[in-house]
């Protein structure tokens, strides 16, 4: 049976998080876990009676804890859901004990539209919370309150009466964005996306400016949320297409003209070399030809 009210996680792509089971027993072999990625779908079971299912997509990253709870590690978009623990009692293991233990798992995600990054570029930051398919933003907005928006690196909220920044947010898909030109001092500037529920911290994610460097996103989880474990992740952006075949080419024509400099270089000095030898030779020959004439006249 259900136990009514849901328990809501909030976690970053790439960390690890730990899903509590709060209707467990004094052992694991009576608990199961299920996953549900869409409302009114088949449920997928993870664990079975404490043991771990291997014929799901993401068995290697899961684990099961001393205390049942659900252990996942690097976490991805596709993870969000509703995740399901039970607990079956009796000889064959067929009768329920208790109420669901259920977990919504939300998971922020922050992209970058470029990944080029320098002084003039105009760059849009996205930062998207993934649940439960076929449940609204607007839904759990309204239920639980859930907000999300960009920071500075002074903690202070952005706003749409700031003219540097334009920010876009869509209630339909939990959705916030932020478009901005960089500029020559925003190197090693931060900009934090932060996700509160009930005006309580749960998550962030920061995006690092790194100019033609590796773009950092790290993602913060607060003290306050002991369902999860913090850490970090960076992820390098890829170097600059067109910088990349503009050096190649001027390399490529460099080399170009140094060899054909090289093979002129030498001509010259072959010919520098070969002139006086053929004329040399052409004296030498003639000198040849002049002493057989002689004897052969005196003959």
């Amino acid at each position: 049976g259900s136990s009514g009210e849901d328990a809501h996680v909030f976690i970053s792509s790439g960390e690890n998080v730990r899903l509590s089971c709060n209707n467990a027993l004094h052992d694991c072999n009576s608990t199961t876990w299920n996953y549900n990625g869409f409302r009114h779908s088949a449920a997928v079971e993870l664990i079975g009676l404490g043991i771990k299912k291997k014929d799901t997509e993401r068995h290697e990253r899961l684990s099961l804890g001393s205390d049942c709870s659900l252990n996942i590690n690097n976490i991805s978009t596709e993870d969000c859901g509703l995740y399901i623990c039970q607990q079956w009692t009796g000889v064959n293991r067929d009768k329920q004990q208790g109420t669901d233990a259920r977990v919504d798992l939300h998971v922020l995600h922050v992209s970058s539209s470029q990944t080029e990054i320098s002084a003039g570029l105009s760059v849009t930051l996205f930062c998207q919370l993934y649940s439960l398919a076929a449940v609204s933003c607007d839904d759990l907005i309204r239920s639980e309150r859930i907000q999300l928006f960009w920071v500075n690196q002074a903690g202070v909220k952005l706003t749409r009466s700031d003219s540097r920044y334009q920010i876009l947010s869509s209630s339909d898909y939990c959705l916030i964005t932020l478009n901005t030109t960089l500029l020559n001092e925003d190197d090693n500037r931060e900009w934090r996306c932060e996700v509160t529920q009930r005006d309580q911290l749960k998550s962030s994610v920061t995006y690092t400016v790194k100019s033609s460097a590796p773009v950092v996103i790290k993602s913060q989880i607060p003290v306050s949320s002991s369902n999860s474990e913090t850490m970090s992740r960076q992820t390098p952006a890829a170097a600059p297409i067109q910088g990349m075949v503009s050096d190649a080419a001027e390399t490529e024509v460099r080399r170009i003209v140094h060899s054909l400099f090289r093979v002129i270089v030498i001509i010259v000095e072959f010919a520098a070399f070969a002139a006086p030898t053929v004329i040399l030779l052409q004296i030498i020959c003639a000198r040849r030809a002049g002493r057989k004439k002689s004897q052969y006249e005196k003959k």
